[in-house]
């Protein structure tokens, strides 16, 4: 038991501090290569700061946790906004600009059907990581080619995006930074990955729980830091930009590598494989049921519905709104957890 809470611990510990070693290090060397604060942005620090996502995904996959790499995306996205911009919210208002996130918004929304619907046919084949992925770079392309004219409202935020890392020193001290970060990153991940299967095991939870849960907390947390330093230093727009694009990188680059690397499927096996520490979904599930349930999606969609309400209808997320962001992730893992009786559920 010891052995397994340390794994977490650890685990966690090393994704955090890996994931801001990353973004400082990639970013410090991007700034010595002269690259433009707009191209970081919108680049490097989306990708750093869904790295620990990345890896961990990966390494839930080589292990047989399908379970837990689906509900590490999955359960991001959903911190992400609720747990996330609900946090940030308290800390300081966020006061949006529509036409600013509107482009991001729109693609942040295709994605998220497109990834219900790849989870409702059970599509994660190679095919559809390659496709996830060349959609990816289609928005990144057209994003810097918009975002390069003159007056574009997004630009700032994605400018912004890179303005709120700082980085000091010289070039060969990025260098080992990005290097630290991507070492720690690719630990953690391991860690994090065996200690979660061990706790879904003796507690006989379901992996896909442990990934929407533990395991999606620990990998939001670069977007946590990085959002609530936005917030405090009075780019509240930069937080509520950098949770969009963090969610359009989870699902079209995490899920798409994902999907090409290992192509895998979320029903659930008559028996885990021999060695595999996916065996306690055998327990949880039924042969051939889906590891997602209506339940997570239906929290995957109110995450969103509840981002674009607030933050396109009015131009200031208070911290009633954050209040209630922060109400509705909770309400969400109690139910995940079986603390609150779901209509309609077992007993």
């Amino acid at each position: 038991m010891l052995m397994m809470i340390t794994l977490i611990i650890g685990g966690l510990l090393l994704l955090f501090a890996g994931g801001e070693f990353l973004v400082r290090g990639s970013v410090g060397v991007a700034r010595r290569l002269g690259m433009s604060e707009l191209l970081i942005g919108l680049t490097l620090v989306g990708f750093g700061t869904s790295m620990p996502e990345l890896v961990t995904s990966l390494e839930a996959l080589a292990e047989g946790a399908t379970g837990i790499s689906v509900g590490n995306v999955l359960g991001s996205n959903v911190a992400n906004v609720l747990l996330v911009i609900g946090a940030a919210c308290l800390i300081s208002p966020i006061l949006t600009n529509p036409r600013a996130l509107a482009r991001d918004g729109l693609v942040m929304i295709a994605a998220t059907i497109l990834f219900a619907g790849v989870l409702w046919f059970d599509g994660f084949t190679r095919l559809t990581g390659l496709v996830l992925v060349a959609l990816l770079a289609a928005y990144l392309v057209t994003s810097v080619l918009m975002d390069r004219r003159s007056g574009s409202p997004a630009a700032d935020v994605h400018s912004g995006e890179a303005e709120v890392v700082e980085t000091h020193g010289p070039l060969w001290l990025s260098l080992l930074l990005a290097l630290g970060g991507i070492a720690g990153v690719v630990l953690g991940a391991k860690f994090l990955v065996t200690g979660g299967s061990d706790l879904a095991r003796v507690f006989g939870i379901s992996e896909t729980v442990i990934g929407l849960s533990i395991v999606a907390v620990g990998t939001s947390l670069p977007e946590l830091v990085t959002s609530i330093m936005s917030a405090i230093k009075g780019k509240s727009d930069v937080a509520l930009g950098n949770v969009i694009g963090s969610n359009i990188f989870n699902i079209l680059g995490i899920m798409g590598i994902s999907a090409a690397v290992y192509p895998f499927s979320i029903l659930a096996p008559s028996s885990a494989p021999a060695g595999a520490p996916a065996d306690v979904e055998a327990m949880q599930y039924a042969p051939g049921e889906s590891l997602v349930t209506t339940q997570d999606m239906g929290a995957l969609a109110l995450s969103v519905f509840l981002l674009i309400l607030f933050a396109y209808t009015g131009r200031r997320l208070a911290r009633g709104e954050g209040v209630v962001l922060l109400l509705a992730y909770a309400i969400y893992m109690a139910m995940s957890f079986n603390l609150i009786p779901i209509p309609g559920g077992p007993a």
